[in-house]
């Protein structure tokens, strides 16, 4: 008897430990998914865009003689400055000096024959024909006397302004037809900046204001001068865009790199520029993912009209400055869901290994 009451004794304790057990519910683990938000920006009234250029020359000058003749003399080498005025090179005049002395005889003869018929003109003893023909032939050989004295001019070269001698293409005693290029000069006094632009500044170039550009070898910015646009984009869908150095610029010369600092002005705007990897494209409209107070987003339809060329979306309805929109994590949401946000790694601590 003692026997059987020990056994339900037992069978009842295991059946209330069992039941225990079945009460007791093991808490099953809450999947939050990480976020990294940002903040809309304001878009600015004046917008500072920076690109590459690079200082070339306003253009090179290709000199020549203004008549044919043989070289006597080149008083310049390449890579010397040279001053406006300075005679470069000149050719020998020996026989265009002849010929002007030859023409200045007979220039000479003429006119005292002219004086001659002049005074027996007005005595009436040759006729007006006679004395208006001979005036006519004295007025064209002191046409051709001029002539020759250009001729005996242009026989020296001179630097029509400063410049840099970039080559000699002939040497003395050679022959040289007029025209024929002998030297190449860089003008010094036309400095200017060249930059490429992408089509989104094409459109706004009325919109242009201060513009600078900044080199490591100067202390501060150098102010340009728009020059002039190409209203034709390169295989690249770039334009060329020109501006003027202000003139003795000496610290730049051609060849070098710079950056040009570009300033759009505009009117006050309400609208905010967002990384354009935040918008999130469904059934034909667009949309963000704010979040909220509680740490859940919400699905929030935007306005956005345009990018501005650097990734940058610009929202113009929709969003409000200080709002907190997903960035990192967002195509895997659901409105409502609560998520947890993780701070963006470092720009100097890529993988986040320190």
């Amino acid at each position: 008897m003692l026997k059987k009451k020990n056994v339900a004794v037992r069978i009842g304790m295991a059946l209330l430990a069992t039941l225990s057990g079945c009460q007791e519910k093991t808490p099953q683990a809450v999947f939050v998914k990480s976020v990294q938000v940002v903040e809309p920006v304001p878009l600015a009234a004046r917008q500072t865009k920076v690109y590459s250029g690079i200082v070339q020359e306003a253009h090179e000058i290709s000199l020549g003689f203004k008549t044919a003749g043989q070289i006597r003399q080149i008083l310049v080498k390449e890579g010397d400055f040279v001053r406006e005025g300075q005679l470069l090179a000149c050719l020998d005049d020996a026989d265009y000096r002849l010929g002007l002395e030859a023409l200045q005889i007979q220039y000479d003869q003429v006119k005292d024959e002219v004086e001659r018929l002049k005074r027996l003109y007005e005595g009436k003893s040759v006729s007006g024909n006679d004395y208006f023909k001979a005036v006519a032939g004295l007025e064209q050989l002191e046409v051709q006397l001029q002539a020759n004295r250009n001729k005996v001019e242009y026989t020296c070269l001179y630097a029509p302004v400063d410049a840099y001698v970039q080559s000699v293409s002939f040497s003395p005693a050679e022959m040289v037809d007029a025209g024929t290029p002998v030297f190449n000069l860089i003008d010094m006094d036309g400095m200017q900046v060249v930059v490429n632009i992408p089509v989104e500044l094409y459109r706004e170039r009325d919109r242009i204001g201060q513009v600078s550009c900044r080199s490591p070898f100067l202390s501060g910015s150098i102010p340009l001068e728009m020059r002039g646009t190409s209203p034709k984009a390169d295989n690249n869908q770039l334009y060329k865009m020109v501006f003027a150095l202000p003139a003795g610029t000496d610290s730049l010369t051609a060849g070098m790199n710079v950056d040009v600092d570009i300033v759009l002005e505009g009117e006050e705007s309400s609208s905010l520029t967002l990384p354009v990897h935040c918008l999130l494209e469904e059934r034909g409209r667009t949309c963000v993912f704010v979040l909220q107070e509680d740490g859940t987003v919400k699905k929030t339809p935007v306005k956005a009209e345009h990018l501005d060329g650097q990734g940058q979306a610009i929202v113009s309805e929709g969003l409000k400055t200080g709002a907190k929109v997903v960035s990192a994590g967002l195509h895997s949401l659901r409105d409502g869901e609560k998520v947890k946000v993780v701070p963006a790694p470092s720009k100097t601590n890529v993988g986040g290994l320190l």
